[in-house]
């Protein structure tokens, strides 16, 4: 069996050491622990640095992917370096691969962005700014489906910021639903395949959706769980929440 702990949005501050210790627990409750972005406050290098110290004592295989947060302060490329010279592995349309026994994991992530749900979503139409942001969401569904069908592991993983289905945002208020997510990631997982998504960003969201395919999706927001994280084990190709 193998167990992958999840949780998003920690949110870590410069004041914020000791405040989440994954270390003390995750080691001997899972095989490899994934974190869904919002990583840090404003996206700084100290921020940054109090999180890796906290994960510094996790010793299975840690994978994140960066929230809007890490960006608000301009450099992502300095938060990601931080973190990944603390051996976490910083994914933005890229796969992190490992095996744990004799089963092979791959973990297919990115940040994702907006435009909204099938029926209320935004199109590349109009005003450049509009195109831009539509564009963005474009560019990282096809990344995502590209990674997901060139994987060949037993267990696959797509480790997400925004979410790619309403029914884990329900809970939010419908206005900023397209800010929170985009049908097109959930189309690009369908069409690549996997085995589960995770996500964060809707704090207010719901636990548990699925994609138009099937594909079990699960909002690991820390607000929302309000647990350290959230384990999902694997039992041959069955996931269990």
């Amino acid at each position: 069996m193998i167990r992958l702990a999840a949780v998003g949005d920690v949110h870590f501050g410069a004041d914020s050491g000791g405040t989440w210790r994954p270390s003390e627990h995750v080691s001997d409750d899972a095989d490899a622990l994934l974190v869904a972005g919002d990583l840090t406050q404003i996206g700084s290098g100290e921020e940054a640095r109090v999180l890796a110290d906290e994960l510094a004592a996790v010793t299975v295989p840690t994978v994140a992917v960066l929230g809007n947060h890490d960006h608000h302060s301009g450099d992502p490329e300095g938060v990601c370096g931080v973190l990944e010279s603390a051996g976490v592995h910083v994914l933005e349309g890229q796969t992190a691969t490992f095996t744990i026994g004799d089963v092979s994991v791959g973990v297919v992530g990115a940040t994702g962005f907006g435009g909204g749900f099938a029926g209320a979503s935004g199109t590349a139409f109009g005003e450049a700014e509009m195109k831009q942001f539509i564009r963005r969401t474009e560019r990282a569904a096809e990344r995502v489906e590209s990674c997901l069908t060139a994987l060949d592991t037993d267990v696959t993983v797509a480790l997400l910021h925004y979410a790619p289905v309403k029914d884990t945002v329900v809970g939010e208020r419908p206005e900023i639903y397209p800010f929170l997510g985009s049908f097109l990631l959930g189309r690009a997982i369908d069409a690549g395949g996997a085995d589960l998504v995770v996500h964060g960003h809707a704090h207010a969201g719901s636990e548990q959706g699925v994609t138009p395919g099937g594909v079990r999706v699960r909002n690991v927001a820390l607000p929302l769980i309000r647990r350290p994280y959230r384990v999902f084990a694997f039992a041959s190709d069955s996931e269990s929440a």
